[in-house]
């Protein structure tokens, strides 16, 4: 019988079990005690949060990472994100992916009216004394390394946060930061 969880993955953290290199960094197994052979459905990189799913069978990762499966992101950017910059995020932006030029596939994005209700990150961002910041809203189809970090800036507001909210259509909801929900299954 195989396992399907789902955790609010915290700031600070890797989206891994084992770790090699020599820095000392969190894992998510230092959160809870995960079933045996359960593994990260995709990655959320060390300074993002949010929805992470984890599983112990390899078939429903492959399902959960395919181009099928929208991912939907909140980004608190640096500045008032402007409306044309919220259209150059739809239809394609060029970013740097292996060391050569991306062309983004279009995607659905728009400036949330509202600061959500996503709790304290681990650590602090910045303090209003740096300029005004909004957040926005991202989904993909795709994902690449640090892809919405990257569509961000080059549209002329860098991330200074980033959670995903959503996988498929299962919501973060009110998912606490570090917190694992066991589910019987994923419906994406």
């Amino acid at each position: 019988m195989h396992h399907h969880l789902l955790i609010h993955k915290p700031y600070g953290y890797l989206s891994q079990f084992i770790y090699e290199l020599k820095r000392p960094k969190k894992l998510l197994g230092e959160l809870y005690d995960f079933p045996e052979n359960t593994m990260a459905i995709g990655r959320l990189d060390e300074d993002s949060e949010g929805l992470l799913l984890l599983t112990t069978d390899g078939m429903m990762s492959e399902i959960v990472r395919s181009k099928k499966v929208e991912k939907e992101y909140y980004a608190q950017v640096d500045g008032i994100i402007t409306e044309e910059a919220v259209e150059q995020l739809k239809n394609r932006v060029e970013i740097g992916f292996n060391g050569k030029k991306y062309l983004t596939k279009k995607c659905n994005a728009f400036k949330l009216e509202f600061e959500p209700n996503l709790g304290e990150r681990g650590k602090k961002i910045r303090d209003e004394r740096h300029g005004p910041t909004s957040w926005v809203s991202i989904t993909l189809t795709e994902g690449k390394f640090r892809q919405v970090r990257k569509m961000t800036s080059a549209v002329g507001f860098p991330t200074l946060r980033l959670v995903r909210v959503r996988v498929g259509n299962i919501h973060l909801n009110d998912l606490k930061a570090g917190e694992v929900l066991e589910v019987s299954g994923f419906d994406v």
